[in-house]
C-alpha cells in the first residue's frame, strides 16, 4: 500500500527501440489535480494508459488507489476502471447510442438499476455539462468539443474516485477549448475528485494544477506546484512557458 493515490516509481516504457519513459517517478494524493505537461510524443498519454492498465510498464511500479497494480490481471484492472475512468481525446462514445444512452451506459451496465433514477442522473449530468439539448442526438451529429463534454458526463455517471483527461482542449477552436477548461474547473471545484489532465496548454494548467509533472526527453523535467513551475529558471521550461503565453487565453465568462 502507498500513502499516495497515484504514484509512478521509476517507471520505464519503450516501443521497440523508442524509449518513451525512462525511470519516471511522481505522485499525487487523493483529491488533487495533477497536470502532465510537455511537447508531443513525450509520453503524456502513455502515462494515462499505464495507469489504466491499457499498457504495461517495462520496469518500475505503478500505484493506483493506494495499491500496487503493476502486475494486475485484466480482470483485476476491470475493477480498478470502475474507480478510475478516462476521458479520451476522441470521446470514445458508442456510435449507435444517443447522447443520453451513452451517459446512462455505465449505470445500466451494472444491471438491476432503477431506470427512473438513471434517467434523473443522466439529466442532471447533461445539464451540468451544458449539453442537455443534445440528449437525443447521435455522436456523429456532434462537434468534437461537444463529444468531449458528453464523454465527461459519462465518466461522472459511474461516480469514480478519479478521472483522467487526455488532451481535453486539443483539436477544438479556442472558444470551445476555453469552455471545456471552464467545465473541468467547475467539476474540480464541485466534486474534488482526484484528476490528471494531460495537456500542452499552460493556460489550462495554471487554472487546474495542484501539481505539475513536466515530461521531457523520457524523464521528469519538473515535478512540483504551479507557482514553483512558474519560478523555475530552467531554460527549457522558461522557453515552453514563454511560447505558450504568446497564445492568448480566452475566458468564456467575460
Amino acid at each position: 500500500m502507498s500513502e499516495h493515490y497515484i504514484e509512478f516509481q521509476d517507471v520505464s516504457k519503450a516501443f521497440d527501440e523508442q524509449v518513451v519513459l525512462r525511470d519516471v517517478s511522481f505522485h499525487m494524493d487523493r483529491g488533487e489535480t495533477a497536470v502532465i505537461l510537455g511537447r508531443s510524443g513525450v509520453g503524456k498519454s502513455v502515462s494515462l494508459k499505464l495507469i489504466m492498465g491499457f499498457l504495461k510498464p517495462d520496469a518500475g511500479r505503478i500505484i493506483v488507489g493506494g495499491e500496487d497494480v503493476t502486475d494486475f490481471s485484466e480482470a483485476r484492472f476491470a475493477e480498478v476502471r470502475r474507480r478510475v475512468t478516462m476521458v479520451f481525446q476522441s470521446g470514445a462514445l458508442f456510435d449507435s447510442l444517443t447522447v443520453a444512452d451513452n451517459v446512462a451506459f455505465p449505470m445500466v451496465s451494472l444491471g438491476n438499476v432503477d431506470r427512473d433514477a438513471v434517467d434523473a442522473r443522466v439529466s442532471e449530468l447533461l445539464e451540468m455539462l451544458e449539453v442537455s439539448q443534445f440528449a437525443d442526438r447521435l455522436p456523429s451529429e456532434l462537434s468534437t468539443g461537444t463529444k468531449r463534454a458528453v464523454a465527461i458526463a459519462r465518466a461522472l455517471a459511474q461516480d469514480p474516485e478519479a478521472i483522467l483527461y487526455d488532451e481535453p482542449t486539443t483539436m477544438v477552436d479556442p472558444i470551445m477549448a476555453a469552455h471545456t477548461g471552464e467545465l473541468i474547473l467547475k467539476l474540480k471545484e464541485t466534486f474534488h475528485k482526484t484528476s490528471i489532465v494531460v495537456t500542452h496548454d499552460t493556460h489550462l494548467a495554471r487554472r487546474l494544477a495542484d501539481r505539475v509533472i513536466f515530461l521531457h526527453d523520457g524523464g521528469v523535467e519538473f515535478f512540483g506546484t504551479w507557482p514553483e513551475f512558474e519560478k523555475s529558471e530552467d531554460p527549457f521550461l522558461r522557453n515552453f512557458r514563454l511560447q505558450d503565453e504568446l497564445i492568448p487565453a480566452l475566458d468564456v465568462t467575460e
